[in-house]
């Protein structure tokens, strides 16, 4: 078998295999999230010119693929606007290079009819349901405008090249009609991007270039129908006979030509005005609705910018906010001045490092299922490397990882004191932290991030020497950032998994025993204490079940002398009224 033919085969295997993965999730139905990973991960653009490729394939918005095709089919559109009037306005372009945007029109009309099979394959949710049927996604893309669209954008109106010539290039301006497909790239990349205020302003800006572009254009072209050089108003702002320049003169250069018609556009749009006044009736209307529009476009750039500086410093001002009421309480309490540079350096640390005061705060609005989700891929890691939880069932981790909480520790902060009562484990998310004795003089023991402590203090520990006490002084370096586990937390969901709470309970003796921190004489007082107690506790049960049955025993014979009664009663009456009819 010849290299080809391998490479042929595992290409067909990969198509297989991924109408293989189709069917069966389908079948099964389960999410498509694993269909639109695989085709992420696998797809190459090879594929693309494969038939069975375009009868298999369905494309998501989420999937990278899809946003490095959107980003292409902006560019063509965007090409196709700029260069479309400006190759009709300034002739001397598309006369010089007439092959080349040929070549490049066709390229371009090619993406296109591209483009419409993708969008024939982009799954949609109808009735709440991912549909990633073929056939389905064609009717869904054919019955809707934006199918419209797409014929008429690709109408084959250069077709009339044949007829006046391939100078007016004009005729392909229903190319531009797919405008709205930057509009949804650009909607993509402010919902996927870090930066989508950024994002906003790139967008205002592309189309604030193109009216300013557009209305370059229409200035020349005004210009070339006034006669350029007529008058101080027209290209190039200068009264001046065109006929008797060389053809190698900078006023004769297109570069030029357009560059002063984009700087007579831009001063004119932006209300500079700093401009020659028009000489003639038509000119004055077109600057009078060129200085409207651009009051238009400086208010839609100033407005939208104001808006997404205010919306950018909203979180900035709420902390600001909230530390300088925190401030002003100090101060009005006379609160030490090394406690309030303490509290303001944790309040700049916590912004800085976290850009928010309280974290969780961002997730609330989302349903819980996905709140776990984000916090089980951030968190579940973290608390895996506690030692009290490794290899405990998942049900109970998923339950804790919602109820982790960030703190932040200032430098010579102590997180627990030797004696304390313990209501809290931590874990080390970044900073370090140090074992000190009661003095502060001496380091017993130095630790940092992905170390955890207290969690042994968290459970009731039979013949533990600590109790529920901290056993050491904790006390932070610099700023360390803890991940906190209270006990309340902890123990309502041992309510839920109480198989785990013995399992944890045992584990922590084997860790405290280890590490000589059980008195096996007080540990086995508490077993017999536990045992006396389930025992003692068993027979009180079993002296109120006796005591129900003794009850239950007595109300039936009750009943049943009752009923014997009323049976007596009965037949009697039946007697009696026998006798009377002398039956």
């Amino acid at each position: 078998m010849t290299e080809q033919q391998k490479k042929k085969g595992i290409k067909c295997g990969i198509l297989r295999k991924r109408t293989m993965v189709k069917h069966e999730v389908d079948a099964k139905g389960q999410s498509t999230e694993k269909v639109i990973e695989w085709i992420q991960n696998r797809f190459i653009f090879s594929d693309l010119l494969s038939l069975s490729f375009w009868k298999e394939v369905i494309f998501d918005n989420s999937m990278t693929f899809y946003e490095y095709w959107s980003a292409l089919m902006s560019l063509l559109v965007l090409y196709n606007a700029f260069f479309l009037l400006a190759r009709q306005t300034y002739t001397q372009l598309q006369k010089d290079q007439t092959k080349l945007w040929i070549i490049l029109d066709y390229v371009s009309d090619a993406f296109y009819l591209v483009d419409m099979l993708v969008a024939a394959r982009i799954g949609f949710i109808d009735d709440g349901i991912f549909v990633m049927d073929p056939k389905s996604t064609w009717m869904h893309y054919r019955k809707s405008t934006k199918f419209k669209i797409d014929i008429l954008s690709l109408f084959p109106t250069d077709l009339l090249y044949f007829k006046i010539g391939t100078s007016y290039a004009i005729l392909r301006i229903n190319r531009t009609l797919r405008i709205s497909r930057m509009e949804h790239f650009f909607d993509i990349l402010e919902s996927r991007t870090a930066f989508p205020n950024l994002m906003r302003i790139l967008h205002l800006l592309v189309y604030v270039m193109l009216i300013i572009h557009l209305n370059a254009c229409i200035y020349f072209a005004i210009s070339l129908w006034h006669g350029l050089g007529s008058d101080n108003w027209v290209y190039p702002n200068d009264n001046i006979n065109f006929a008797q320049l060389p053809k190698d003169h900078l006023y004769q250069t297109t570069i030029h030509k357009y560059i002063v018609s984009m700087w007579w556009s831009m001063l004119t749009l932006t209300t500079i005005g700093d401009t020659d006044p028009p000489e003639t009736t038509f000119a004055y209307i077109y600057v009078i609705l060129c200085d409207m529009v651009g009051v238009f476009i400086f208010a839609a750039i100033f407005g939208n910018v104001g808006a997404m500086i205010n919306n950018s410093n909203l979180v900035e001002d709420e902390f600001r906010m909230k530390r300088d009421d925190v401030k002003n309480y100090m101060m009005s309490r006379k609160v030490s001045k090394v406690l309030q540079d303490r509290v303001i350096n944790w309040f700049n640390y916590t912004f800085q490092t976290r850009g928010t005061l309280n974290e969780t705060e961002a997730l609330t609005c989302l349903p819980y299922y996905l709140q776990a989700e984000i916090a089980m891929q951030v968190h579940l890691d973290t608390l895996r490397k506690v030692r009290l939880f490794q290899d405990c069932e998942p049900g109970l981790l998923n339950e804790l990882v919602l109820k982790l909480q960030l703190q932040v520790f200032s430098p010579g902060d102590f997180v627990c004191r030797k004696g304390d009562v313990g209501r809290e484990m931590y874990i080390v998310k970044s900073g370090k932290l140090q074992v000190v004795s009661e003095d502060c003089t001496r380091v017993f023991k130095e630790f940092g991030e992905g170390e955890s402590f207290g969690d042994l203090s968290m459970l009731t520990i039979p013949g533990s020497k600590h109790g529920n006490k901290r056993s050491a002084n904790v006390r932070s370096v610099g700023f360390t950032d803890l991940f906190s586990l209270s006990k309340d937390d902890l123990l309502q969901a041992l309510e839920i998994y109480p198989e785990a709470k013995t399992i944890l309970i045992e584990k922590a003796s084997e860790i405290l025993r280890k590490d000589g921190a059980i008195d096996d004489k007080l540990a086995k007082l508490a077993e017999m204490e536990t045992t006396e107690y389930k025992v003692t506790t068993i027979w009180q049960n079993a002296k109120k079940l006796k005591s129900m049955s003794d009850v239950n025993r007595e109300n039936q014979q009750m009943f049943e002398e009752k009923y014997m009664e009323r049976v007596n009663a009965a037949r009697k009456s039946i007697e009696d009224i026998k006798n009377k009819l002398n039956i």
